[in-house]
């Protein structure tokens, strides 16, 4: 799988520039593939797509939580850490891949980036912070940039009682999460709630109800950010602040910008802004995000799977 003299392509850019879809539909002119995404729930919406496609029988979905494993798939869609190893295909891609710079999962990102390849094609998808790094570590990489299809403008600062139909209000813990959704229910009449910690079904059940038009408003983590599609007309932050898993810390400005980006898909223009007792952006964040000015990723993580163990110190 590490034959480097196959096509490697970068497709970077923005959120809501069509580049999962592009790559759906690059993987399915071939004749086997396996998507790598960084969420179970993104997983299951590209596995629904391919299977409206192709048919349930050639797709395969592989994930911590979920296993559909026709004996007859040629295509496998999978969270990066379920991606199969020792399966021979055309296409590979690598969605989200700025997540090479996460501390938590980084390494296994990376890894992919690094040994992962196609036997014809290989993609790389995320953002444009991550070109430069990407161009340093492996060799023959054709990148494509893709613009957004719609503008991204900042919204103010809102309160609950007044945010508009089709809002996500995004929360970083699970009491945040239920304290809102609460809050929305009394107020507007109905709430979703997205978070990684609920079952497959109930997640999947939350999402079809926003999606379906049955409630107005989506209370979610910032698991929204990584590539859902949802139509959202505007995202306001209850909190710019995150556990990390090490402490507490401010979102920095990718993150920013990666979740106030699923705001607007396709050709609708999206807002962003904060609501509550959050603390607000200054004008020159609101401005890179709304410019999609980020600063490129200068660090991944990488973890030496090939291990000697002859000796203490090798």
């Amino acid at each position: 799988m590490t034959n480097q003299s196959q096509r490697i392509i970068a497709l970077l850019g923005p959120t809501n520039t069509g580049k999962t879809y592009v790559a759906i539909e690059k993987m399915l002119e071939f004749s086997s593939g396996i998507f790598g995404l960084p969420l179970r729930l993104l997983a299951r919406e590209v596995y629904d797509k391919c299977v409206n496609k192709v048919g349930a029988e050639k797709v395969a979905l592989i994930t911590g939580e979920e296993k559909i494993i026709p004996s007859t798939a040629t295509y496998f869609i999978c969270t990066v850490e379920s991606m199969p190893k020792n399966k021979e295909v055309d296409f590979i891609a690598i969605d989200e891949i700025q997540m090479c710079s996460d501390r938590e999962r980084g390494h296994i990102f990376t890894e992919r980036m690094l040994e992962s390849r196609g036997t014809k094609l290989t993609m790389f998808l995320g953002s444009q912070v991550m070109e430069n790094i990407i161009s340093e570590l492996v060799e023959g990489v054709e990148f494509e940039k893709k613009e957004r299809f719609s503008k991204l403008s900042y919204s103010g600062i809102k309160k609950i009682s007044r945010l508009d139909r089709k809002v996500a209000i995004i929360a970083f813990s699970i009491e945040e999460v239920y304290a809102i959704a609460e809050l929305v229910r009394r107020q507007k009449g109905g709430a979703a709630v997205i978070m990684g910690s609920l079952s497959p079904k109930t997640r999947n059940s939350q999402v079809g109800l926003y999606q379906s038009g049955d409630v107005d408003y989506l209370i979610a983590t910032d698991a929204i950010g990584m590539g859902l599609n949802m139509d959202i007309n505007e995202i306001y932050f209850s909190n710019l602040k995150k556990f990390d898993g090490k402490k507490t810390r401010r979102l920095n400005l990718i993150e920013m910008s990666q979740i106030a980006g699923r705001a607007g898909r396709y050709k609708n223009d999206g807002g962003f802004g904060t609501t509550g007792d959050c603390e607000t952006l200054n004008s020159d964040e609101i401005e890179k995000i709304e410019k999609h000015q980020l600063p490129d990723t200068k660090s991944i993580y990488w973890r030496n799977s090939n291990l000697n163990f002859s000796n203490p110190k090798n």
